[in-house]
């Protein structure tokens, strides 16, 4: 018999703020975590401007030395992994060998392999750390954080680009959901803001050039022209319904669909058909009834030219005459993309909608595409019952996610 999942501890180091509480404050007011870049020199860059994590402090968690053998990437999983479990009260209300880690990473420790990769150009390879490997790796976020918290499940990376995050919560929730689990910890992590990574994204016309980051990440806006790189973490606690309840765990959500395709067209391009990210959808929403007035859409929104008008196609295409009475946003306006974390992000931006029955805005949204004619809520957030959110993410190589949470019933 398949079990039911649901989200009880939730994390997150965001461009619009470092913990749960900062982050839906910066989602409920349309904050926007996108500045200029102060982490290199971009004088020679197309791009000035991207959503970096401001002010993070990981030094509660390690110490200096560890800091010193442990990228970015990881330090933001491991903060957002710690607040979700201590959120969750999950740790001594468990049989260890039975909580897992899905937590995925679109490029792991970039920002590591740069560092060595100069130390070695410069002086050789002497001089490359003994900490390289284990410091890069894109698995290895997975490997801290089972470490740290002593989970002895399956503890895993899942990469597919900018759905995972998504892709992390959907393989946690089927693993609970037939019963090879109780409990995961799951989401998506991204420290890719330097200077290859910039320069990469640039040169395959990926990245919004604005310099004014109010006109920059512009979903579904007709100015749009790319998207804008962020960073950060978000990762939540998955726990079989009934495990649950016993214990007295608070519950956000239920998660009660996943859909998971592949376009197999394009390694960067979405297929103008949307084909396969219907089917996503419609295996995502399989069996799950829904008010199309009471349901929020967190979509991909990236704000290029193809992905929100092939996202637009796929949601009028799946939900018919219901699409226009959807509430949808692209949460992207205001973090920017995320990455591997973007997904987690979203999922969690959905949590926010069924707990607080607020719609997330998209910000700076000021001159709508004609042909995008759907309600993406324009600038402010909408206050609004909602039991239903669905989260839709699409990643390069292809890649299509769609997650579906529900408010518990009881």
């Amino acid at each position: 018999m398949r079990k039911r999942v649901v989200i009880t501890g939730i994390g997150a180091v965001t461009p619009i703020g470092n913990n749960v509480p900062e982050y839906f404050e910066g989602l409920r007011s349309g904050s926007n975590g996108i500045t200029e870049v102060t982490k290199f020199d971009v004088s020679d860059s197309k791009c000035k401007v991207c959503a970096e994590v401001k002010n993070f402090d990981s030094s509660k968690l390690f110490d200096k030395l560890t800091r010193r053998k442990t990228d970015l990437y990881v330090q933001y999983a491991v903060c957002a992994a710690q607040e979700a479990v201590d959120d969750s009260g999950i740790l001594g209300n468990i049989d260890e060998n039975e909580l897992g880690v899905y937590v995925g990473s679109g490029v792991g420790g970039i920002n590591t392999l740069c560092e060595e990769d100069q130390k070695m150009m410069s002086g050789g390879a002497r001089m490359v750390s003994a900490h390289f490997v284990p410091k890069m790796i894109i698995n290895i976020a997975a490997g801290q954080i089972a470490i740290r918290f002593h989970a002895h499940g399956p503890a895993m990376n899942v990469s597919t680009a900018c759905a995972t995050g998504s892709t992390a919560i959907g393989e946690a929730f089927r693993a609970i959901r037939d019963g090879y689990l109780t409990a995961a910890i799951c989401g998506g992590t991204e420290a890719a803001v330097n200077p290859l990574a910039i320069a990469g994204f640039v040169n395959c016309m990926a990245l919004s050039q604005a310099t004014d980051p109010n006109a920059a990440s512009l979903p579904f806006d007709i100015r749009r022209e790319g998207f804008v790189l962020g960073e950060g973490a978000a990762i939540m606690i998955l726990e079989e319904y009934e495990h649950a309840v016993k214990r007295g765990a608070n519950i956000y959500a239920e998660v009660c669909g996943y859909g998971a395709t592949c376009d197999a067209h394009h390694v960067t391009a979405p297929d103008p058909s949307a084909t396969q990210t219907i089917r996503a959808i419609a295996q995502a929403m399989d069996g799950v009834e829904y008010d199309p007035e009471r349901t929020y859409v967190n979509a991909h929104g990236t704000g290029t030219k193809l992905n929100d008008k092939v996202e637009t196609h796929a949601f009028k295409t799946y939900f018919g005459e219901n699409a226009s009475k959807l509430h949808i946003s692209s949460t992207k306006s205001m973090t920017g993309h995320m990455l591997g974390a973007a997904g987690s992000a979203e999922a969690m931006a959905c949590v926010l909608a069924l707990n607080e029955d607020i719609v997330p805005p998209t910000i700076n949204l000021i001159e709508p595409d004609p042909e995008l004619d759907l309600d993406y809520t324009p600038n402010t957030a909408v206050h609004t019952p909602i039991d239903t959110a669905v989260s839709t993410s699409l990643g390069f190589g292809g890649h299509n996610t769609c997650l579906v949470l529900k408010k518990v019933q009881k």
